[in-house]
């Protein structure tokens, strides 16, 4: 039987809480890179993350067996604690 594939990209955003803008100049390229951490963890690819102070976007393949709001869930959670603890 033939293999199927997917490949799937996702443009993912979301915003500090209450827009607030705490992602300054120094933060910045730290949490970028966290979050292109996250994203191989979860056996991803980054493939650009960018933003302003108050949200990020980022261009991500995930395979396809990773739920996209599960993704969600763990950078989002996993960002916001190691943005807390810096």
């Amino acid at each position: 039987m033939a293999h199927s594939y997917a490949q799937l990209y996702y443009h993912i955003v979301f915003s500090t809480k209450h827009r607030q803008r705490c992602i300054d100049a120094e933060l910045e390229p730290r949490l970028h890179a966290y979050l292109g951490g996250i994203i191989r963890n979860l056996e991803g690819v980054a493939l650009t993350v960018g933003g302003v102070e108050d949200h990020v976007h980022i261009l991500a393949s995930l395979r396809s067996k990773t739920a996209p709001a599960d993704a969600i869930g763990k950078i989002k959670a996993n960002s916001s604690g190691w943005v807390h603890e810096e």
